[in-house]
């Protein structure tokens, strides 16, 4: 074993006792992540179900109940408010009793055997334009199948990779590159900026350690505590909200891995050029959190984004790697496929490291 080997190792050891010994920084790795999956897995979701409906029906027959019940009978509405007069449902919109309101006229059942057009109704709030446009769609699709063969619509409309629309499918990525980037950069944020007000930095500049052997050492544990934060919100992540994993696992790991680095990098960038937990643990956050939950596709399309957000989103590490979770997962994509994801984060990686060990002066100031 070289020199070099030894002494980035006896800096690795050093971090591992100190990762053993403050139970906060474990808490930060292990426990922190299961809360955020639990807190954003179960809070953030575009699913539409139960939406309280009040049904005005004018008809009475058969087939004015037939409608209703093709609405409720899914789950996604469910009649809270029967009203005589249609123009008791804006009141109960206004409110915030109800989120839709079913209008069926007179004649509904007539108009129907006859073939002539029929002015059923179903108004929705749209003060929640999301929410309103969820609502429509799913009443659409229930109408069309009420109508029968004859009046669909001639093409066939089949959604692959996520037959049933759960919004888990897309979200669950999503949170898991949003843990992982704002744990990573924050636990090595903290590292050097602590040697530094510890005053424990002059102690390794007397030593014969190099500033490369100095960041490698103290990145080495945090990547192998990144791999078990993958490992813990990837198996909770899948199992919880029973989201598949159709690719190779090896390949998951893989990406997982190149995000860690990049991330782990630019925690220690920071760390390196703050010199303060403080101001380190608040740029982290920033640099990491802020960027993949606005900019890499998470919450937003990118494709949508005005062209300043789109280009400022290439040098996004979590864009890369949310394109690479959601192929993993729900597509099977396999490295041929995301060899675009794999060189971005790789790149990405080497680059924050390369600029961390340059900005790493051995003297103090």
């Amino acid at each position: 074993m070289n020199r070099a080997l030894r002494r980035t190792l006896a800096i690795s050891h050093k971090e591992v006792l100190h990762i053993i010994r403050d139970v906060r920084v474990l808490y930060l790795a292990i426990g922190l992540p299961v809360v955020m999956l639990l807190l954003f897995g179960y809070g953030i979701s575009t699913d539409v179900d139960h939406v309280e409906l009040a049904v005005v029906d004018q008809d009475h027959t058969r087939a004015s109940r037939r409608l209703t019940e093709a609405l409720v009978a899914g789950g996604q509405f469910v009649v809270r408010e029967r009203p005589a007069d249609p123009a008791q449902i804006e009141p109960l919109l206004r409110r915030g009793r109800v989120r839709a309101g079913l209008v069926i006229p007179r004649d509904y059942q007539r108009m129907r055997r006859r073939g002539e057009p029929i002015s059923a109704q179903l108004l929705v709030d749209g003060a929640d334009s999301s929410t309103a446009t969820i609502v429509l769609g799913d009443a659409v699709g229930i109408l069309q199948e009420l109508e029968g063969p004859s009046e669909r619509p001639p093409a066939a409309v089949r959604t692959r990779f996520n037959p049933a629309m759960r919004s888990a499918y897309g979200i669950v990525p999503g949170v898991i590159a949003l843990i992982l980037s704002m744990v990573s950069a924050l636990l090595t944020a903290l590292t050097v900026a602590r040697e530094w007000e510890r005053g424990s930095m002059e102690q390794l500049f007397a030593t014969p350690v190099r500033r490369a052997e100095i960041i490698v050492g103290k990145l080495l544990p945090y990547a192998l505590l990144g791999m078990l934060q993958t490992l813990l919100v990837v198996t909770l992540g899948s199992w919880m909200f029973d989201v598949p994993i159709r690719g190779s696992v090896a390949l998951l790991f893989v990406c997982s891995l190149l995000f860690q680095l990049a991330m782990l990098g630019l925690g220690l960038l920071i760390s390196v050029a703050t010199k303060s937990q403080l101001l380190s643990s608040q740029f982290s956050i920033m640099l990491s959190m802020l960027p993949t939950t606005l900019l890499g596709g998470f919450l937003f399309p990118i494709a949508n984004m005005p062209w300043p957000l789109r280009a400022l989103s290439t040098v996004v590490p979590g864009r890369y790697y949310i394109v690479a979770l959601r192929g993993i997962f729900l597509k099977g994509n396999g490295a041929g496929v995301l060899l675009p994801q794999l060189l971005a984060l790789g790149g990405f990686a080497l680059a924050v490291l390369v600029i961390a060990v340059r900005r790493f002066r051995r003297r103090l100031e």
